[in-house]
C-alpha cells in the first residue's frame, strides 16, 4: 500500500499525473506482475492520452485563471485518477484498497499542498512555483511508477 499512498500524495498536487505514470508504466510493461489496473490502462493510446492530459494541466496551473485544487471538481479529478493510479500499483487481490488508499490520500493531500502553493505564491509568483511543484510531482510520479514492485515488498 505504500505506492498507493505515496502516489496519492502525487496525486493531491497534479489531478493527471498519477494515471499518466501509471498508464506509461503499464503500457511499458513496468508495473507489479498481477496488479490491479484495467487492461485498458496498459493501450498505448491511453498512456498517450493521460500524457496529454497531464502536461495540458501543467499547463494551465500556470495561468492566472487557474482554479484552486481544492474545488470539488478538482478534489473529484484527484480522488479518481489517483484511486485507479492506486489500485495499478497493488496486487489484484488488494486493488480496492489500492484505489482507496491513493483516492482519500489524494484528496487529504490537496489541502496541504494548496496552503504551501499559495504561502510560497505570495513570495516567489504562480509560474515559477508551479515548475517547482511539477518538477517534485514528476520525479515523484515517476520513481513511485518505476519502483512499485519494490515499494509493495517494503
Amino acid at each position: 500500500m505504500l505506492a498507493s499512498f505515496l502516489m496519492g500524495l502525487v496525486g493531491g498536487q497534479r489531478a493527471m499525473t498519477p494515471l499518466a505514470a501509471v498508464a506509461i508504466a503499464a503500457a511499458r510493461d513496468e508495473l507489479p506482475t498481477d496488479n490491479g489496473a484495467p487492461k485498458l490502462l496498459s493501450h498505448p493510446a491511453v498512456a498517450a492520452g493521460a500524457l496529454a492530459l497531464a502536461i495540458g494541466e501543467m499547463a494551465g496551473d500556470k495561468q492566472k485563471t487557474a482554479p484552486d485544487r481544492i474545488v470539488p471538481i478538482g478534489l473529484a479529478a484527484r480522488f479518481v485518477t489517483s484511486a485507479i493510479a492506486g489500485a495499478a500499483l497493488v496486487p489484484r487481490r488488494q486493488r480496492w484498497l489500492g484505489a482507496a488508499v491513493g483516492g482519500l490520500t489524494a484528496v487529504a493531500a490537496s489541502y496541504p499542498g494548496w496552503r504551501a502553493r499559495m504561502a510560497a505564491m505570495s513570495q516567489y509568483g504562480q509560474t515559477p512555483t508551479g515548475f517547482v511543484e511539477d518538477a517534485v510531482v514528476l520525479t515523484g510520479a515517476a520513481a513511485i511508477a518505476r519502483n512499485a514492485a519494490k515499494l509493495g515488498a517494503a
